[in-house]
C-alpha cells in the first residue's frame, strides 16, 4: 500500500507539471532533447517529462515599441534628434525564437540605421515636411528585413523631430514673420474690399440721386405740359362756346380787351398787343382826328 501511494505521488509530481494550457493569442515553442520539436497553439498540451521543454513563450498580439531618440544628420549637415514608434507582430514563433538573438534590440538597431540612411538623403525642410514619406520608407525596409525573424512590421511612425535650439529659434522667427506678413496681407485685402464697397455705395447713391432728380424734372415738365394743355383746352372751349352762341366780331374784340386788361394788371413788363387790337386803336385815332377837323 505504501508503495502504491509513493508511485501515485511520483506520477503526480512528474505528470501534472507536464500538462500545459496555452492561452489565446499565444504560442509555445517546444524543444525535445535540445532540438526544435513543435509550436503549440492555444489549448491543452502535454509534454514528455525530462525530454521536452518550453523554449519560448511568444505573444501573437501586435507589439508597440517606442524607441529612444536617435541623433541623425540631414543632407545639409543639420544634426537633430528623432524618435520613432514601431508597430509589429510575430507571425512565426519558430523564426522569432531561432532567427535572431534579442529580436527587440535587433529591431531597435535596424530602425536607427534605416532612419539615418533615409534622413541623410533629405534636407532639413524636407525632413520636417515629409513624415509620411519617411514612415512609408521605414516600414517597407523594416518589414523586408525582419521577415527572416518571423516578424511583420505593420507601420512605423516618426514621433518627434527635434532640431538644434538655434535652428528652432530661427524657425520660430521665420514663422512669426510669416504670420505677420499674412496678417498685413489680410488687413490690406480687407481695406481694399472696404474701399471698393464704399466706392460702389457712393456710385449707387449718385445714380439714385440722378435718377430721382431726372424723375422729378420729368414729373414737373409733365405737370406744366398738362397744365398748359388744360389752359389751351379751356380757351378753345370758350371760343367754341362763343361761336356756338353766335357772338359777332365786336364781342370777340371786347373779350380781347378784357384779356389785355388782365395782362396789364399782372407783373409782366412787356405787353404784346394782337393785330386786331392795333387795327381798332388805329381806327379810333382816325375818327378822333376827323371830329377835330369838322370842328
Amino acid at each position: 500500500m505504501n508503495i502504491f501511494v509513493i508511485i501515485l505521488i511520483l506520477v503526480a509530481v512528474l505528470v501534472i507539471p507536464c500538462i500545459k494550457i496555452v492561452p489565446q493569442a499565444s504560442s509555445y515553442v517546444i524543444e525535445r532533447i535540445g532540438s526544435y520539436h513543435a509550436t503549440w497553439q492555444n489549448g491543452l498540451h502535454f509534454k514528455i517529462p525530462l525530454l521536452d521543454r518550453i523554449s519560448n513563450r511568444v505573444t501573437l498580439k501586435e507589439i508597440v515599441k517606442d524607441f529612444a531618440p536617435q541623433p541623425v544628420i540631414t543632407k545639409d549637415n543639420v544634426t537633430m534628434q528623432i524618435d520613432t514608434v514601431v508597430y509589429f507582430q510575430i507571425t512565426d514563433p519558430k523564426l522569432y525564437t531561432y532567427g535572431v538573438e534579442s529580436p527587440i534590440s535587433a529591431i531597435e538597431n535596424l530602425t536607427a540605421t534605416t532612419l539615418r540612411n533615409i534622413i541623410g538623403e533629405l534636407e532639413l525642410d524636407q525632413t520636417l515636411t515629409s513624415r509620411d514619406i519617411i514612415n512609408s520608407k521605414m516600414r517597407s525596409i523594416l518589414d523586408e528585413a525582419t521577415d527572416p525573424w518571423g516578424i511583420k512590421v505593420n507601420r512605423v511612425e516618426v514621433k518627434n523631430i527635434l532640431p538644434p535650439k538655434d535652428i528652432q529659434e530661427a524657425m520660430e522667427k521665420q514663422m512669426r514673420a510669416e504670420r505677420e506678413r499674412r496678417e498685413k496681407i489680410l488687413q490690406a485685402e480687407g481695406e481694399k474690399k472696404s474701399s471698393i464697397l464704399i466706392a460702389e455705395g457712393e456710385k449707387e447713391s449718385a445714380i439714385l440721386r440722378a435718377e430721382a432728380k431726372k424723375e422729378s424734372q420729368i414729373r414737373i415738365a409733365e405737370g406744366e405740359a398738362e397744365a398748359l394743355l388744360k389752359i389751351k383746352e379751356a380757351e378753345a372751349n370758350g371760343i367754341k362756346l362763343l361761336k356756338e352762341a353766335g357772338a359777332d366780331k365786336s364781342v370777340l374784340t371786347l373779350k380781347s380787351f378784357e384779356a389785355l386788361e388782365n395782362v396789364a394788371n399782372g407783373n409782366a413788363t412787356k405787353i404784346i398787343v394782337p393785330s386786331e387790337l392795333q387795327n381798332i386803336a388805329t381806327l379810333g385815332t382816325t375818327i378822333s382826328e376827323m371830329f377835330k377837323e369838322n370842328k
